[in-house]
């Protein structure tokens, strides 16, 4: 018997999927194939350059489009390289992005056993969408999920209250009490899943400390975990 907990909204990137193995696969791809030196230092360094342009877009200031092309550039200038085009790059980049796909520990099993339990799932996540997409499709979660919501279509960024009420509005006989978010990111999903009014269950495998001013509901290491906080709920 189902408990409170209805429908599971789960980020893509770092929650079920592992986007750290991707984002190095395809960056030191597209260093190759444009015959750029790559070590791990300059993939650290640009992971930090994502990061901050993700944080920015979070806050709605720059669009995905600015995103995308942005922290190339970023990266190239400090790197002193001027003969790519990042906008070039960038466009390489989300094609090896979407070519692969890693799943977290435990990740396909969990929604496959939750799906058969009757639990709805949505993806919610601000990735490029055609880069989701192909994810999607490649690691079969496509024919798992009940929906995908990508904000570049829903025409805000995940964690603004906006996009979730584009998800709602897509979703008329859900009700936000029955409704948990589970992801990885502070700033994007426990705030996202704030701002829209739901449960949020904080993934955090690393046990990193909590440096954000957001509600945290449940917070997890494993993902099974979340298998018992829904059965818990179910007593």
């Amino acid at each position: 018997m189902m408990g409170r907990y209805k429908v599971i909204f789960w980020d893509l990137d770092q929650t079920l999927l592992n986007f750290d193995r991707s984002m190095d696969y395809a960056l030191r791809a597209v260093f190759n194939q444009y015959h750029l030196s790559i070590n791990d230092d300059i993939v650290a360094r640009y992971d930090a350059i994502n990061r901050n342009y993700w944080n920015r877009l979070e806050l709605g200031g720059i669009t995905k489009e600015e995103l995308k092309a942005g922290r190339f550039r970023t990266l190239f200038e400090e790197l002193n390289i001027s003969y790519v085009v990042p906008e070039e790059i960038a466009s390489v980049y989300q094609e090896q992005l979407g070519s692969v796909f890693f799943y977290m520990d435990g990740a396909k099993e969990l929604v496959i056993n939750l799906r058969a339990k009757g639990y709805r799932q949505y993806i919610v996540t601000n990735g490029v969408n055609s880069t989701q997409a192909n994810k999607m499709r490649l690691s079969g979660l496509d024919q798992i999920m009940d929906g995908v919501f990508v904000s570049e279509l829903m025409g805000y960024p995940k964690p603004m209250k906006e996009y979730f009420d584009a998800c709602f509005a897509a979703l008329t006989d859900v009700k936000k009490n029955e409704c948990i978010l589970v992801g990885d990111s502070l700033t994007s999903d426990m705030r996202g899943a704030n701002n829209a009014g739901i449960t949020a269950c904080w993934f955090n495998p690393e046990r990193r400390a909590k440096d954000v001013d957001v509600r945290i509901d449940y917070e997890i290491c494993r993902l099974e975990e979340v298998l018992q906080i829904l059965e818990q709920e179910n007593v």
